[in-house]
């Protein structure tokens, strides 16, 4: 079996480009269609649905999508796979027969479910959460698919297992094929989050057309390995460098855990195979951990916000003076109260909006009346008897409610993971084998939380002070409260530069918000990339962080503008 199945991406979160389905299914062969709609914060999103409707909790547009669709897919044999069910996939599984019946179409529907923790929270130690849901593998989507479904929904599955499931059950491979399952599992890592992989949100996006960035499709072969690619003539590109970038994407150590596979993030070697190619080999799998990842999301109170502006002179004393004020005329203390000054402001400028500054009042407490009109009320009420050119940028408003998002483990046994066949079967799906075996020696000079393993200075003729980003791309983004950020350069020489200059101890330095947070640096050389974790920089997650960029993804953007010394050979 030396053809790769084809399996396209068309969605990388709740509220992507709805016309992608289409899109898909009519620019090109493919086998397989997949679709991510979940995050952290849309789960969240998910249960506040449940709580007002039971019957709700999946995603509405997929549904929606489907509808101009169906006939498309079962005319062309495609299979549908996708995590659109988010914690009610029964329900959307029910919504799509009875959509099939009012388009004259009988689609065979399955689903996966398993996942959803949340009655049983409280005894497994996870408290009373609003969503707890397992991060399920692949399996159950392998077994739906090999009793003939044209449509299997899932809850919380892993990201990649959109893709690993098809793949698994296109070329048989079983729980113990490691490494085949390691190899689909980058593949699905690559294309998950949609266009990211073809030039979307790309730290060098002005050398290729961003305009309008083609969705991922991913040649997966028998042995695991994978082309990344995507329909001809669509936007945007798929390079060396836009994979590269999507690997780094919100990972942690190189050894990338899953519930099916531990796939070796320094194993893998990335290859140009043509135009729009890039050919991903030599990944190696290891064992699953005997834990399933459950992500809890609690409701955390509510929180409001408002901002003011400062206009020219005295901005810090300005700021001051309102944060005196409001703090007085509350009731009473809530239970966190933050403040933010970003110093927008440039003397003697030449625009209004270039001599402004923008101080950030976020409060967050149990009570939606203290968190609401009490605030931002008491805001506009200093609008007359505050700093002079006092000014709001929006009027004010009751509060919203936030949540909180963590982590625990719990072991693989405990969660029933089933998959429900099209005839109502029901097919449960046993835990991954965690059987130790031998492993390949992790490279590079492994994980470092100091500047003790810096080799020395870089040799250069002369150096340029310049921004990280003239030669380093990165990417950034969230792991619950923690932030990662995976910075890569082109070219050997360029490499073991950036190995020797951005230590942790730099990464503080460059990006001063860290402060004293744990940090970890790891090294991946087939990437010539590193990865930094640190732990806290966005709070609680999800939608309770008050910082300017609560999810961090402009974080690597932030790191890339800033001045470093840089050899001159490497400009």
């Amino acid at each position: 079996m030396n053809a790769p199945l084809r399996i396209a991406n068309a969605s990388g979160f709740y509220g992507d480009r709805f016309s992608a389905v289409r899109e898909m299914l009519t620019g090109g062969p493919i086998d397989v269609l997949t679709g991510d709609y979940l995050a952290e914060l849309t789960m969240l999103i998910l249960g506040r649905d449940r709580l007002k409707d039971p019957a709700a909790g999946y995603a509405k547009t997929f549904p929606r999508q489907l509808e101009e669709c169906l006939g498309l897919v079962l005319e062309r044999g495609v299979k549908v796979v996708t995590n659109a069910g988010g914690l009610n996939p029964a329900g959307l599984a029910e919504q799509l027969r009875a959509l099939g019946g009012r388009l004259g179409l009988a689609p065979r529907i399955a689903y996966v479910t398993g996942d959803d923790l949340t009655a049983r929270a409280a005894d497994l130690g996870a408290g009373t959460p609003l969503t707890a849901n397992a991060y399920l593998g692949a399996f159950g989507i392998a077994a739906a698919l090999r009793a003939g479904a044209d449509i299997v929904v899932t809850g919380r599955v892993t990201d990649a297992s959109l893709v690993v499931g098809p793949a698994a059950a296109h070329f048989g491979w079983m729980p113990d094929d490691l490494d085949p399952l390691a190899g689909a599992v980058l593949a699905g890592h690559v294309i998950e989050c949609g266009t990211q992989a073809t030039g979307g949100n790309y730290a060098f996006f002005t050398e290729l057309d961003a305009t309008r960035p083609g969705f991922p499709i991913a040649e997966v072969f028998a042995d695991g390995s994978s082309v990344i690619t995507k329909h001809p003539g669509t936007g945007g590109a798929v390079t060396v460098g836009t994979v590269t970038a999507q690997l780094l994407y919100e990972i942690d150590s190189p050894r990338y855990l899953g519930p099916d596979v531990t796939a070796r993030l320094d194993t893998v070697v990335l290859a140009d195979d043509g135009p729009d190619r890039v050919r991903l080999s030599g990944v190696r799998g290891e064992p699953a951990p005997a834990t399933l990842k459950v992500g809890l999301n609690t409701l955390g109170g509510f929180r409001n916000d408002v901002t003011f502006v400062l206009t020219g002179l005295d901005i810090e004393a300005k700021a001051a003076l309102v944060r005196a004020q409001l703090e007085a005329t509350l009731p009473r203390q809530p239970r966190e109260l933050s403040w933010r000054l970003a110093r927008t402001d440039h003397p003697d400028a030449p625009a209004q909006e270039e001599a402004a500054a923008l101080l950030h009042a976020t409060v967050k407490d149990p009570d939606p009346k203290l968190a609401g009109r009490a605030f931002s009320g008491a805001a506009v009420e200093l609008a007359l008897a505050s700093y002079p050119g006092f000014t709001l940028t929006a009027p004010p408003a009751e509060a919203t409610p936030y949540g909180v998002f963590t982590a625990v483990s719990v072991p693989a046994a405990e969660v029933p993971h089933v998959a429900v066949l099209p005839d109502g079967t029901i097919v449960p799906i046993p835990p991954a084998p965690t059987t130790p075996t031998t492993t390949p020696p992790a490279l590079g000079r492994g994980p470092s939380t100091s500047d003790s393993d810096k080799k020395g200075p870089f040799l250069s003729a002369g150096m340029r002070r310049g921004a990280l980003g003239l030669v380093a791309g990165a990417r950034s983004g969230d792991k619950g409260g923690s932030a990662n950020l995976g910075v890569w350069v082109r070219g050997d020489a360029a490499y073991g530069w950036l190995l020797d200059v951005l230590t942790v101890g730099e990464l503080r330095r460059l990006l001063p918000e860290v402060g004293d947070l744990p940090v970890v640096r790891y090294e991946l050389p087939n990437l010539r990339a590193v990865n930094f974790v640190v732990d806290g920089l966005l709070g609680q997650g999800v939608s309770a962080g008050t910082r300017f960029d609560p999810q961090g993804k402009g974080l690597g953007e932030w790191l890339r503008s800033r001045y470093v010394d840089i050899p001159e050979e490497l400009l």
